[in-house]
């Protein structure tokens, strides 16, 4: 991120290359959080909006990486604040989410289902954690919470999962 200080064009193209190694993961994240391909594309354009007009104020204390994620979680958050989001049915069907770069399993799409039914602030602590590869430290800083709020929210997400897939396996 040296280069993005640099002239305008080095600026630009740092920033392109941010663009391309964190796209597809804020917006798989995104997904999750908001249930509507279309919005998370939304909100991932408005993230690396937010990120490009503040770039002179990153001041490195985490990584990239975990600031665009917190900048993306604070969009969606925004988002699923207006009132007409409120509205409106967001229940998506896993199959509209973007392509994941590996190949899921069907049992993956079943703890995905699961994910999705968690509450917000356990979903995004599992999302940010399993499914970014974030440590609790930079999951914390993404979510603006302290590393143990966000290790026992994992801890009762992991339980509730726990449940939900057991509950899956004895439907079998």
């Amino acid at each position: 991120m040296e280069a993005v200080k640099g002239p305008d064009t080095q600026r630009e193209e740092a920033f392109c290359d941010l663009v391309g190694r964190h796209q597809a993961a804020l917006l798989r994240t995104c997904c999750c959080i908001l249930n509507d391909p279309q919005l998370a594309q939304d909100a991932v354009q408005e993230t690396f909006l937010k990120a490009y007009k503040a770039f002179g104020g990153f001041r490195k204390e985490s990584s990239e990486k975990t600031w665009l994620m917190r900048i993306a979680v604070n969009t969606c958050r925004d988002m699923k604040r207006r009132a007409w989001f409120r509205l409106v049915d967001r229940r998506m069907p896993l199959d509209r989410l973007p392509e994941p770069s590996v190949p899921f399993t069907p049992r993956d799409d079943t703890v995905l289902q699961c994910i999705s039914r968690l509450p917000q602030k356990e979903r995004e602590a599992i999302l940010l954690y399993f499914y970014q590869d974030l440590t609790l430290e930079e999951a914390g800083q993404a979510l603006g919470v302290p590393r143990s709020t966000v290790n026992s929210r994992l801890e009762r997400a992991k339980a509730r999962l726990k449940k939900m897939l057991e509950g899956e396996e004895q439907d079998e």
